[in-house]
């Protein structure tokens, strides 16, 4: 909103109007107000919250200082979401595409996280959300974010392409080789492949052996793997929000590394030079994810141990519906092991754990473990290691994911 008001204020050279056409700005105003609102609001949140008897239910698994968070309020995860929708409505353009696909991804998990952490707090239930329509709302979220990016005549990326330069044209360059290009705008349906030199997979390869016409068939398999990834992302933040701090910081991390992929991303000059591709109007996602790492790093003012709120559900499959939803819009779905290696390795601890023990029961009559306890951060916790050394040392992994990732666009 405030967007378009500096805009007409520029027009008419107002001084100072001028610094909202700068993305760099914007994306630093974003991070302020969304660690502002998390400060000043996430406190009374909390206050409403402990008024409502909104405490998380701690089944004893034996932990070490685990009781003791008994009747901590949860549904935190609504300050994280409010610190995110407010910069993003004052500060974007709120008719971008990207935009608009990141507020229903924000909005729709965490209303599905909402009625999870409802039904466990209010009903008693502390299964929560049963896992099946958890899941079938996760894919019709996951169908429709598909859908617009497959189809909506915004998304699209520019290639450089060869011209002998008699076309006017504001984005005609030339390269170090005197060769006349431009970037011409396409829907396509190409990602990038990390550790690669000609790091760009087209989808439509898969559907090469249906004939001249199998590019217009390729949302056949875009759409089931964008849900595969956004449902598999939003479980794996989920389940890493176990620890006082753990899974806002990890965020965190993970959203400074996508910030700095959506900016490349969308300047074509950085584009160029880094050959990857060049996603116009993506700019705006820079602006989004400042509100989210501000949103992330406000909330760990009152998450960090000891924490005197959770995110609960409402956050974690919030952070990670976002974080899945923007690695696809920029074309880094590949890269996810790596920039979210932390959320991986806690999904794949549970995986490990419960088809072993299952194997094991069946095979030799007694199932056996993998680790002490999953996710992977309660097994560090029986070995006897400090709740918030743990987290200090996930954090440290997840900057090193952060840099490998962000080191793809030049090693290939």
């Amino acid at each position: 909103m405030l967007y378009y008001l500096f805009q007409y204020l520029n027009e008419i050279d107002f001084p100072g109007a001028g610094l909202f056409g700068y993305v760099s700005f914007r994306a630093a105003l974003a991070t302020l107000i969304s660690l502002i609102i998390a400060w000043m609001f996430g406190g009374r949140i909390i206050r409403l919250l402990r008024k409502q008897q909104v405490g998380e239910t701690i089944r004893d698994l034996g932990l070490d200082g685990q009781m003791a968070k008994q009747g901590t309020p949860t549904m935190g995860g609504l300050i994280i979401i409010a610190a995110i929708l407010i910069p993003t409505l004052l500060v974007c353009k709120l008719d971008n595409i990207y935009v608009i696909i990141m507020l229903i991804a924000t909005v729709g998990f965490g209303a599905i996280g909402f009625i999870d952490d409802y039904i466990k707090v209010f009903r008693k239930n502390k299964e929560g959300l049963a896992g099946k329509f958890k899941v079938v709302g996760q894919v019709i979220l996951g169908l429709i974010i598909a859908l617009i990016l497959s189809f909506h005549p915004d998304v699209v990326i520019k290639e450089k392409v060869e011209t002998n330069g008699l076309i006017a044209a504001d984005d005609i360059r030339i390269d170090e080789n005197g060769n006349i290009y431009q970037w011409k705008e396409a829907k396509s349906s190409k990602t990038t492949i990390p550790f690669v030199k000609d790091n760009e997979f087209d989808y439509g390869w898969l559907l090469a052996w249906m004939g001249d016409n199998y590019m217009s068939w390729v949302w056949i398999i875009f759409i089931p793997i964008v849900i595969l990834i956004i449902t598999a992302v939003s479980n794996g933040a989920n389940m890493t929000d176990g620890l006082d701090g753990l899974a806002g910081g990890s965020s965190a991390i993970i959203g400074v590394t996508l910030a700095v992929f959506a900016y490349l991303s969308s300047n074509f000059i950085f584009a160029d030079y880094l050959n990857i591709m060049y996603i116009p109007n993506a700019e705006e996602l820079v602006i989004f994810m400042g509100a989210f790492i501000g949103a992330c790093v406000g909330f760990l003012w009152y998450n960090s141990y000891p924490a005197s709120v959770f995110m609960g559900d409402t956050g974690s499959l919030a952070i990670g519906g976002i974080i899945a939803v923007l690695a696809v819009a920029i074309r880094k779905e590949l890269l996810i092991p790596v920039f979210c290696g932390i959320f991986l390795v806690e999904n794949l601890s549970v995986m490990l754990q419960v088809g072993y023990f299952k194997y094991t029961k069946k095979r030799f009559g007694e199932g056996k473990r993998v680790f002490l306890m999953a996710p992977l951060h309660h097994h560090y916790q029986k070995l006897g290691i400090h709740e918030s050394k743990i987290v200090s040392r996930f954090w440290i992994v997840g900057v090193m994911l952060a840099i490998l990732s962000i080191v793809t666009l030049k090693i290939r």
